[in-house]
């Protein structure tokens, strides 16, 4: 099931993005309550160095957070997500200009600050359902933004999903939602399917296997499959040894048509998105 036609295209702060070869985002986490420590960042020294490590090994985007969105993460204050998030992206975006930040977050007055700091993306776990006001700001904001699907909160989102069909039913979420987007004027849109937001294994990973269906909207897809539990519970490893899972589950990614690898790991995607361009004869 595909679409004849497929924007690969995002205008980033007056910057033409082409996605006609698969991106990779580097994920930037300004919280100590992420699931990998890996990606937890403590003050804006760290957050540069990391930014600067993620730009020379490949990435495109730099995806800022201040919300742990991880299942049973605890709640954060807008104040406090504000507080973390503005000046690690103000900091970036005057050290790294040539950096395209996104601001991952579900609130529309973050996402107003973050772009008014120097992003030029919103990403959103909720597609507007947790803030009435999100599709309204981005449509003003004239930035892409990257829609996700979730069922539940970060709080309950894993005891006990269940769908009868979990493929349909993404994809019936998507079809109201990016026609809900559209309709208020956004221009650049991203569908991530959510994998590990209120879906087990088994959804996880019928999901992958059907993520060329999604094609049928005609836009860039994103895979957010990195070092996930859907990566662990396969391969009998915990969070910090789930790398070489996570670039076999890439790959899969990328053959089904995933345009950016959201990642911990910027260098092996890069190196993942290499090796399969190179079977489409890309070098």
């Amino acid at each position: 099931m595909q679409t004849l036609f497929k924007k690969i295209t995002l205008n980033c702060g007056g910057r033409l993005i082409s996605l006609e070869k698969p991106a990779v985002m580097g994920i930037l986490n300004i919280t100590t309550d992420s699931f990998y420590d890996g990606s937890r960042i403590k003050n804006i020294d760290e957050a540069l160095k990391q930014a600067d490590k993620m730009l020379k090994d490949g990435a495109t985007f730099i995806d800022i957070g201040a919300y742990s969105s991880r299942p049973g993460a605890v709640d954060v204050s807008i104040e406090n997500e504000l507080k973390n998030a503005i000046p690690v992206i103000e900091a970036i975006s005057k050290n790294f200009p040539e950096a395209i930040i996104s601001i991952d977050t579900f609130r529309s007055k973050v996402a107003f600050e973050a772009v008014q700091a120097g992003a030029t993306i919103v990403n959103d776990i909720s597609s507007g359902d947790d803030d009435n006001e999100m599709l309204a700001t981005v449509a003003k904001l004239k930035v892409p933004y990257i829609m996700m699907h979730k069922k539940g909160s970060p709080q309950n989102m894993q005891h006990h999903p269940q769908y009868e069909n979990v493929l349909l039913e993404v994809m019936n979420y998507f079809t109201e939602k990016v026609a809900a987007a559209k309709a208020v004027g956004i221009v650049d849109l991203i569908i991530d399917p959510g994998f590990g937001f209120g879906k087990n294994i088994e959804h996880n990973y019928q999901l992958l296997n059907a993520l060329n269906d999604f094609q049928i909207f005609g836009l860039p897809i994103l895979a957010g499959i990195s070092r996930k539990k859907m990566i662990q519970k396969i391969v009998q490893s915990d969070v910090q040894h789930a790398l070489n899972g996570t670039t076999a589950a890439n790959t899969i990614a990328l053959l089904n048509g995933a345009n950016i690898l959201r990642v911990h790991d910027v260098k092996e995607a890069t190196e993942c998105i290499n090796i399969v361009n190179a079977t489409h004869g890309i070098i």
